[in-house]
């Protein structure tokens, strides 16, 4: 996940808003009825506290971030505009993508002509980026801005934001649905652990980036929303150190992992891009060789293509990657 930068460009001329021709399909693994469940007035209150009503259930549909993005696809509603469609299909393999989708641009700065091209009856983005370009985008169509991440409660949090979509979309019961087949993975997963006899066991997630030849680690402390994948099944998040308020993530290097040393700790990492820096950048590193999850091959390198900062299916590949470790 990177930060989102500044603002867009200068808006573009108000485009007239249509209802549009926005692809529906079945949810993602078959959940729930691909009809949608409203088609009358919709109202949705979003993450600003701003309450919007749509004439009639958003069809054509805008996302300017990943995890929603896969809320909608997960919905049944392949978005017609994504921001970065190549780093989604990089990086998130829940909820894929039909092909038909138009690229507006970088997640930190889409292109508003882009969009309005698109004449959609709905944009969906993060809170991050609501700062620079909601009310740029609000001069010709209806947005929606979803919570995002909050490292307080960010499994719920989720929860709200795929209501939120769903709302927006007509889509409710397939929301429903959704969260009831994840909270009963969670539980079934959680009690294979504790059968295993693995409950209370420590983990820690991390991923990396090069700057020449250091390598910059970033954590998921205890907030982040994987990791309360992991707290929900019953382990504890091993990584102490300092994270921000938002998404529960913290930054160190190699030196600082040694604080995972006294506890018996797998870790947990994604390289969804084909950089493995931890593998190529420490692969010489004394401290790193030395830690005893790397010395008792805890070491785990997560399939490509789970974002940590996803939807309902993305957490459910991730908390069935944490089952096969801890209850294999």
């Amino acid at each position: 996940m990177n930060r989102l930068p500044a603002a867009f460009a200068a808006a573009a001329a108000a485009a007239v808003l249509l209802t549009g021709c926005g692809t529906t399909e079945e949810p993602a693994g078959g959940t729930a009825s691909g009809a949608a469940a409203t088609t009358g007035p919709v109202t949705y209150t979003d993450a600003r506290g701003k309450t919007v009503t749509l004439d009639r259930p958003a069809t054509n549909v805008v996302g300017l971030e990943w995890g929603e993005v896969e809320m909608l696809v997960t919905l049944g509603v392949q978005p017609t505009g994504v921001a970065d469609i190549k780093g989604y299909n990089t990086w998130n393999t829940a909820a894929k993508l039909d092909g038909t989708a138009k690229d507006v641009g970088t997640r930190g700065e889409p292109s508003l002509d882009s969009i309005a091209a698109l004449q959609p009856d709905l944009v969906v983005m993060g809170a991050d980026l609501a700062a620079t370009a909601a009310a740029q985008l609000e001069k010709f169509v209806p947005v929606l801005v979803t919570k995002g991440s909050d490292a307080s409660r960010n499994l719920d949090r989720m929860k709200d934001d795929l209501n939120l979509i769903a709302t927006a979309v007509g889509r409710t019961d397939t929301a429903e649905q959704v969260l009831a087949d994840f909270d009963a993975a969670v539980a079934a997963g959680k009690q294979k652990i504790a059968d295993a006899g693995a409950a209370g066991q420590h983990f820690a997630i991390a991923d990396g980036w090069m700057e020449g030849s250091a390598v910059n680690i970033r954590m998921f402390g205890t907030g982040a929303l994987v990791s309360q994948v992991g707290i929900a099944l019953g382990l504890q998040n091993a990584w102490t150190g300092q994270v921000d308020a938002a998404w529960g993530l913290g930054q160190t290097d190699v030196e600082g992992l040694k604080a995972l040393r006294d506890k018996d700790v797998h870790l947990f990492y994604n390289a969804s891009d084909g950089t493995d820096v931890f593998a190529v950048g420490l692969k010489d590193n004394a401290i790193w060789k030395s830690l005893p999850f790397v010395r008792q091959n805890k070491l785990h390198r997560m399939p490509d293509g789970i974002w940590t900062f996803g939807g309902p299916l993305s957490c459910k590949q991730y908390l069935d990657e944490l089952v096969k470790v801890y209850a294999p």
